[in-house]
């Protein structure tokens, strides 16, 4: 549960849908923290639980998922580099014995899960979010355990192909977003707007997510520097990142943009894009932009808000959907800032949304994915 947990998040909210479908869904993983009880903790994992508080405000979980850590002595984690690959306990020891026996499949992203799981004869979803780095065993790949390969883009897609993975397994989707985000909180989003515009500013644009370079983090700082009656505020980062950027900023002399770190509890982030006139996607182009598919693309689409996206390859397909907003060229500051402009004066604020892109929205939920994953793995 840190800043900088896309991918967690990511599958967090896989098992939170299957949940949501009515599978008994449990969501299994490493734990460093210290066990309770010492041997007998390590022997035997604690049998699934109800997530903490903390736990649900982090990633925003309905009621009923389920959650299995697994211990990992630190001192494993400490060497992994070394000595032995902590994982190893995961796939050796608590996969055959204490998932295993109770699953009917396992939904990994780790190749190292899949192989131990095909080996057990249990069924497999294997999901890739990366562009594939060796050749995959034809035994594993060609078992009828391994049933698909999920992957976010096309191009990943085409990589699983050549490095060995049956063209028939491998499917491309989209992420989802939560349906959380479909209901509306105008009290709460109007209390935003009152805590963020400053200096009579009556417009505000919000980016959620990772500030990364190549996430066009930079790119939006200098095109707020060209706004200068527009508010700008950005949700997101590690510690480090923010004081990063709030630097950034400083240094460039703008005052119009705001960084306010990791939003807790997460359904607080709701309300927040939903105070928006615009939600800013300012990626970046090269290699990040041609496999990425950003759960914040989803949500923001949910939420009504029109967006502002630069032109990157795994989100064109969505230039002629009937999303309100607009498209412009990635990694120019004043092209963004531009059609910033032309989109807070075309689109004006609507407190109940757009219904174009709430309509257009409800096919992205993390359910709809999780549903076709299990109607592709026959399940």
């Amino acid at each position: 549960m840190k800043p900088d947990s896309a991918h967690e998040i990511h599958d967090v909210m896989c098992a939170n849908a299957a949940k949501n479908l009515g599978y008994s869904s449990i969501f299994a993983y490493p734990n460093y923290e210290p066990p309770s009880s010492k041997t007998k903790q390590w022997l035997f994992p604690s049998t699934p639980q109800l997530p903490t508080q903390a736990f649900k405000e982090f990633y925003n979980v309905d009621d009923g998922l389920k959650i299995t850590p697994l211990p990992i002595p630190k001192l494993l984690d400490k060497y992994k580099n070394r000595i032995i690959n902590p994982y190893k306990l995961v796939y050796q020891y608590y996969l055959p014995l204490h998932i295993i026996p109770t699953a009917k499949i396992v939904h990994t992203r780790d190749w190292s899960c899949v192989k131990a799981a095909v080996k057990k004869k249990i069924n497999v979803i294997y999901e890739r979010h990366y562009f594939e780095e060796r050749v995959m065993e034809p035994k594993i790949t060609n078992s009828p355990y391994l049933k698909i390969a999920i992957t976010q883009s096309d191009l990943i897609k085409k990589s699983l192909i050549e490095f060995g993975m049956p063209e028939h397994k491998v499917f491309s989707l989209h992420n989802g977003f939560s349906q959380s985000f479909l209901v509306r909180e105008p009290e709460a989003a109007q209390e935003w707007r009152n805590k963020l515009l400053k200096n009579n500013r009556q417009q505000l644009v919000i980016y959620s997510g990772a500030l990364y370079s190549f996430k066009g983090i930079d790119v939006l700082i200098d095109a707020a520097k060209h706004l200068p009656n527009v508010q700008f505020a950005v949700t997101g980062g590690t510690p480090e990142q923010v004081e990063h950027y709030r630097q950034s900023a400083k240094d460039k002399q703008v005052d119009n943009i705001d960084f306010l770190g990791w939003i807790l509890p997460r359904s607080s982030l709701i309300s927040l894009l939903q105070a928006a006139d615009i939600l800013a996607h300012p990626h970046c182009s090269g290699h990040s932009a041609s496999f990425t598919n950003p759960v914040k693309f989803f949500q923001y689409i949910a939420v009504g808000v029109p967006i502002v996206a630069t032109e990157i390859e795994p989100l064109m397909e969505f230039k002629k959907s009937p999303i309100v907003g607009a498209w412009c060229e990635p990694d120019h500051p004043v092209k963004f800032a531009e059609c910033i402009k032309k989109v807070l004066q075309q689109y004006p604020r609507k407190v109940e949304g757009y219904a174009e892109n709430i309509s257009f929205a409800q096919q992205f939920t993390w359910e709809a994915r999780s549903a076709k994953i299990l109607q592709l793995a026959n399940l």
